[in-house]
């Protein structure tokens, strides 16, 4: 099947995660843009060509008809669907006057959902596809990563980190309860309690973490996918995962202090070291969505062949800096005649979080970066 696009506007973030599953599963290797209001869905139907559109009908910022009126002013032929809590007979008849295709409402599950867009968009009854075909193809779309938080959002705040102050991040994030729940806790930890009084807004944590450490803290949140991954299997691995990525920001994190160099730089490292595999999970989760079947060492094979490709393919979408791609790069691997400081700390830090500090290999690290003695290390 050829490639497509598909435009999701909905503003609750469980359904649009949802939505996007399902759609993902009827076109394999679909590019599919999620967005929470109608101005950004406006925008985007300004800016792309769209052969599919589901459009809530409530949102923060107007009604999702409004959409569907302007799309069908230009295009009478794209599939539209609308979804609603409104399961009248006059709102559905409403919506049939835009011209819609079809119109589900909630609450809805994956299989219902899953054979009512079948229906609805005259899809055939098929086997799911290859899995090997999917993760091919889904390659080649733009990734995003289910979590609560875009990692893409908090890329680009630290990207201009220096300009922003607490009050401007405490007035971004007040909505977000898990972003502030966890600032409030490390601010409260024992590292940071510095007065013996416990910070009590959230704009009192940024300050006394520091901008660039809130912005990392906000980092390491957006990459826990675990909670959007319906299969067990796929969740034990993403906290695996997320987990190590963690371990290998706080001992890089470590070291650069050791050192005295700038160690948010290499925190954030840490943090991204495992974009591919949790891109590979999010699309093995697509997979099993749709009525795939898969078992661990199918799970662990596709992580295996496939995280270096994704992690490489999000590093290019998310315009991260060359430096650190390159410090990423370092926590897999360094060839042997590297000579550069900061890409032997991220390597070192990757092998002691692996718990392999005892190695001949990281023994040798540690000497070329000047940290000889289990002494010097936990000074």
């Amino acid at each position: 099947m050829d490639c497509l696009k598909a435009l999701i506007l909905e503003d609750d973030d469980l359904i649009a995660e949802l939505l996007e599953t399902v759609v993902a599963g009827l076109y394999p290797g679909v590019a599919v843009t999620v967005v929470p209001t109608l101005t950004e869905a406006s925008q985007q139907v300004v800016k792309n060509r769209y052969d599919l559109l589901i459009a809530d009908w409530n949102l923060p910022d107007g009604s999702g008809l409004d959409l569907v009126k302007k799309v069908r002013s230009s295009n009478r032929d794209m599939p539209v669907v609308m979804v609603s809590g409104r399961s009248d007979r006059d709102s559905v008849l409403q919506a049939a006057h835009y011209g819609i295709d079809g119109y589900i409402t909630k609450p809805f599950d994956v299989q219902l959902l899953h054979e009512r867009l079948s229906r609805l968009l005259k899809i055939e009854s098929r086997e799911p596809p290859a899995l090997p075909e999917l993760l091919e193809n889904s390659l080649e779309q733009l990734i995003q990563l289910p979590s609560e938080i875009d990692p893409r959002d908090i890329l680009e705040l630290i990207s201009r980190q220096d300009e922003l102050s607490p009050a401007q991040l405490a007035e971004r994030w007040r909505e977000e309860t898990s972003l502030t729940a966890r600032l409030m806790d490390v601010a409260n930890s024992s590292s940071f309690r510095r007065t013996g009084k416990p910070v009590e807004t959230l704009r009192d944590a940024i300050a006394s973490l520091g901008v660039a450490l809130a912005l990392n803290q906000a980092l390491a949140l957006s990459l826990d996918v675990s909670r959007k991954l319906q299969h067990e299997l796929l969740r034990e691995l993403a906290v695996t995962h997320h987990e190590m990525a963690l371990l290998v920001a706080r001992e890089a994190q470590r070291l650069a202090i050791r050192l005295q160099k700038p160690a948010v730089v290499f925190q954030q490292a840490g943090l991204l070291s495992r974009l591919g595999e949790l891109a590979v999970l999010k699309v093995l989760n697509q997979f099993v969505a749709v009525g795939g079947s898969l078992g661990e060492n199918e799970a662990e094979q596709a992580l295996n062949q496939w995280s270096q490709r994704y992690g490489n393919r999000l590093k290019v979408q998310w315009r991260l800096p060359l430096g650190l791609r390159e410090l990423i790069g370092s926590v897999h691997f360094i060839p042997g005649d590297c000579t550069r400081e900061d890409r032997l700390i991220m390597r070192a830090a990757a092998m002691i979080a692996a718990d392999e500090q005892a190695t001949g290999e990281c023994q040798k690290l540690l000497r070329r970066i000047g940290l000889e003695t289990e002494n010097q290390l936990q000074e």
